[in-house]
């Protein structure tokens, strides 16, 4: 076991490999070329010197070095390779004798014609002949290794997707003694045929009883798919067959997860929800975002929430100066912090304690670090909790965001980026209302800038999304909690629907719109497809391998206060134009004079600092009209009007 031990450890190491294999490789590729001589000799009936011979073999060796240099068979781990090197072989074979022809003419006469046309067909098929039984062997001898040493009972699998990456990982990483998993082939639909790729054995089904039957034979316990796309496409088909059967479903990690140990292979990552419900990769122009973001001071406010925590990690990708971190979460900010400190430790960023609605700190940060560029995330977001503490919300959302604002204006900020909420769009909760008072205050503020009626540089942008998948305290993970311990899983209403977005995505398009915005924009995000809650409800139990209404109950507990069924991205008066990028557009609102805005929040946020909760939520509404509560206490101030 010891010996097989170090053979295994000898067969990990990339550059022992290398030269290893190139050295063997060699030797049989000389000795191919003197097995060439030998029949030559027999065929033809002729006799050749020791001295012919040498030369021969000198020939031969110089020849195979250039050719497996210039064809590189030799840098591939072997046990990788599969049989996707044999095309490399045959190139290498064949320069090997072309080579081999002109050289063996300068050195020796005792060749003739035939010899030399019979000798190099010899030559080339005997050498890749060789060369490809020994890759052969060697994966053979490698499967073979690795198996005797994991007698310990695996789960079997199947690997459904893009197979040709595929080979290469799993000969290394399933095979490995730490692995958990027996790769039992590979899965396709289709008629049955018989195929191969690599060592493994492709498995065809059409339909729900050939899966199960398939499962059935071979005791397979999960299926792996090899990336997210093929997840999303096979939604309504494979998931479901694994659903039924009760088979796991895991996603291949990347090489970068692999390479930077966040995925163990005893742990592989299961398909979740969100690989269900997210959208093909939003490509953003990458280029032009580092360029307008590289060597920036960039300050980001709620940097431990879900989506400040976003921003800041995708921003670490873009050389910045330096980064600033302010929340007033203390824990989360310690662990945004320890993370960014792993990943990026080349990143220059500074972690800030402090509340937004506080202008004397917020101004000593501008003060201090002199950013050239904010994004805006810290706000309340939670509906019920908002509507219940109205004046928190007015006091955060809005005075906090007014603070910000102006300090940006102050500290000559080049670009303020604000994140809102589709709630903002004709809203009907405290929060969503909430937000729109700082979209007007954020937008007036930007128009009375570019038309010369305030003092200041800041371009302000302001961008729209609905809900994101798995941010804290949103559906998602709370039904995860509820399934974990047994149910029920709870939803408000049976037709309520919402639009969702992946974190990184909706981050990714929070920078895009930062380098498309020029100033005073509100660019609204397209959210897909809106999903009904409860048909949410219903796939994650069944991604559970459970039975909606049997083994886990779905319980409808009614609208929460400012809770609607629909969501709007877009007001009804407002209009969009279309940008560069097709998932972003540009809504057309109305404008509001800056003074105006300014008289009208003054004793709004009086109002709230007061916690004079209905007097607060009566002036939101007179000072946005579109407000109508829902489901809601202050319903009876919309009768009063």
């Amino acid at each position: 076991m010891k010996i097989n031990y170090l053979l295994l450890r000898l067969t990990r190491e990339k550059y022992i490999n290398r030269w290893v294999i190139l050295l063997i490789d060699l030797f049989l590729s000389v000795f191919s070329t003197i097995t060439s001589l030998a029949l030559i000799s027999y065929i033809l009936d002729c006799d050749y010197s020791n001295q012919v011979v040498f030369r021969v073999f000198l020939a031969s060796a110089f020849c195979s070095i250039v050719s497996f240099f210039v064809c590189q068979t030799y840098k591939g781990i072997i046990r990788h390779s599969a049989f996707t090197e044999t095309g490399r072989i045959a190139m290498a074979s064949s320069l090997k004798v072309a080579i081999v022809l002109p050289v063996l003419f300068l050195l020796t006469e005792t060749f003739s014609f035939r010899s030399f046309l019979l000798g190099s067909v010899i030559d080339f098929f005997l050498t890749f002949f060789i060369l490809t039984i020994f890759r052969v062997f060697l994966i053979t001898g490698y499967t073979f290794m690795i198996s005797s040493m994991t007698s310990r009972s695996k789960d079997k699998l199947l690997v459904f997707g893009h197979e040709k990456s595929s080979p290469a990982f799993l000969n290394d990483s399933f095979l490995r003694e730490n692995s958990s998993y027996q790769v039992e082939g590979f899965l396709r639909f289709g008629p049955r045929i018989s195929m191969r790729i690599g060592i493994y054995k492709v498995y065809f089904v059409s339909d729900q009883a050939e899966f199960n039957r398939l499962v059935n034979r071979y005791n397979i316990k999960a299926i792996l798919f090899t990336d997210y796309k093929v997840v999303k496409e096979e939604s309504e088909r494979l998931v479901r067959f694994c659903e039924k059967k009760k088979i796991r479903m895991l996603l291949l990690p990347s090489i970068d997860e692999l390479q930077g140990g966040k995925i163990q292979l005893r742990a592989l990552p299961e398909v979740r929800i969100e690989d269900l419900l997210g959208r093909e990769e939003i490509r953003i122009n990458m280029e032009e975002i580092a360029g307008s973001l590289k060597g920036k001071v960039v300050l980001v406010t709620g940097a431990a929430g879900s989506i400040g925590s976003e921003l800041c990690r995708q921003l670490c990708h873009f050389g910045l100066k330096q980064l600033v971190l302010f929340d007033s979460a203390e824990t989360p900010m310690h662990n945004i912090r320890l993370e960014l400190e792993e990943k990026f430790p080349d990143v220059e960023f500074t972690p800030v304690m402090g509340d937004i609605r506080m202008i004397h700190r917020v101004e000593s940060i501008y003060q201090r670090f002199r950013p050239h560029i904010v994004f805006h995330a810290a706000a309340y977001k939670h509906v019920p909790l908002m509507e219940e503490n109205p004046c928190e919300a007015v006091h955060t959302n809005v005075y906090g965001t007014r603070n910000v604002a102006d300090m940006a204006v102050k500290y000559d900020v080049d670009k303020f980026i604000m994140v809102s909420t589709d709630k903002a769009v004709n809203p009907t909760n405290v929060m969503g209302a909430s937000k729109r008072l700082a979209e007007m205050y954020v937008q007036s503020l930007s128009i009375a800038i570019s038309k010369g009626r305030q003092s200041g540089k800041t371009r302000f942008i302001t961008t729209r999304f609905g809900n994101v998948l798995g941010s804290n305290g949103s559906v998602i993970p709370r039904f995860r909690e509820q399934l974990a311990k047994g149910g029920p899983l709870t939803v408000t209403h049976p037709d309520i629907i919402r639009y969702f977005m992946t974190i990184p995505e909706a981050c990714r398009l929070v920078l895009e719109a930062t380098f498309m915005g020029k100033g005073n924009e509100i660019f609204v995000f397209d959210m897909g497809t809106p999903v009904k809650i409860a048909d949410l409800a219903r796939r994650m139990i069944e991604l559970a391998g459970l039975i909606p209404g049997e083994d886990i109950e779905i319980k409808y507990t009614g609208l929460r206060p400012g809770e609607k069924l629909y969501e709007e991205l877009l007001a009804t008066k407002e209009n969009t134009l279309p940008t560069e990028n097709e998932k972003i557009y540009r809504a057309q609102v109305r404008e509001y004079d800056y003074e105006d805005i300014c008289t009208l929040m003054s004793p709004l946020i009086d109002l709230a600092i007061k916690v004079d909760k209905m007097g607060t939520v009566r002036m939101m509404k007179g000072i946005v009209p579109e407000f109508k509560s829902k489901n809601s206490v202050y319903e009876a101030l919309d009768k009063a009007e």
